[in-house]
């Protein structure tokens, strides 16, 4: 056999060996698009039925977190329901992982979101919808901690003011990491494809 012959078996041998560990090696884990974010941190607020609230609470389970206020006009309810029928769409195709997610509703609006006024807004939405409020001081800083600009904004009409807010959902993970931004704003079907997407 002459060496060039001797050459294109080793090369071939070799070839073949890059391929049997790759196929043995485990497969690339996709990193999550807002890991290593600043996003999130303890709190302690009140829920829809009165109950004081902290992020402890949820440890172990994931978190689908939207910041808004019930007297929002069309955005938040908006949301809220792409958020909820997302939710309900990944119950049906998988409840055993959906079960290990809590959606929470902040509010950015405690003035007149009252758990009283909260437990009726959030029932509208999905049956496993945390509404949480607490004092102004409460609420500034869990936005703070969370990233979440907010404003009050006077209006000229019977409602007073309206609040001015960030727009977006975000996924936490089983120990309050940041995971992923929730597309709300693209409906049920794209909230569910990201839970199945995330969610282990």
């Amino acid at each position: 056999m002459n060496e060039k012959a001797k050459s294109l078996i080793l090369l071939a041998v070799s070839l073949l060996l890059g391929l049997a560990l790759a196929a043995c090696s485990p497969a690339a884990v996709e990193e999550p698009p807002l890991q290593g974010a600043r996003i999130g941190g303890p709190f302690t607020l009140t829920d829809q039925n009165g109950r004081k609230v902290s992020d402890t609470d949820f440890a172990g389970r994931y978190r689908i977190v939207y910041f808004g206020f019930s007297y929002c006009p069309d955005v938040c309810p908006t949301d809220l329901l792409a958020i909820g029928q997302g939710l309900k769409r990944f119950e049906k195709k998988d409840p055993d992982r959906a079960a290990g997610i809590q959606p929470i509703f902040i509010t950015v609006d405690p003035e007149r979101d009252t758990p009283a006024v909260l437990k009726q807004y959030v029932a509208s939405f999905h049956p496993r919808l945390i509404g949480l409020t607490g004092s102004a001081e409460d609420i500034a800083a869990v936005t703070k901690a969370f990233s979440i600009y907010y404003a009050k904004e006077q209006r000229e009409d019977v409602t007073g003011y309206t609040m001015n807010h960030s727009r977006q959902t975000i996924l936490f993970g089983p120990k309050g990491e940041p995971i992923a931004i929730l597309p709300s704003d693209q409906g049920a079907d794209a909230v569910a494809a990201e839970l199945d997407r995330w969610v282990k």
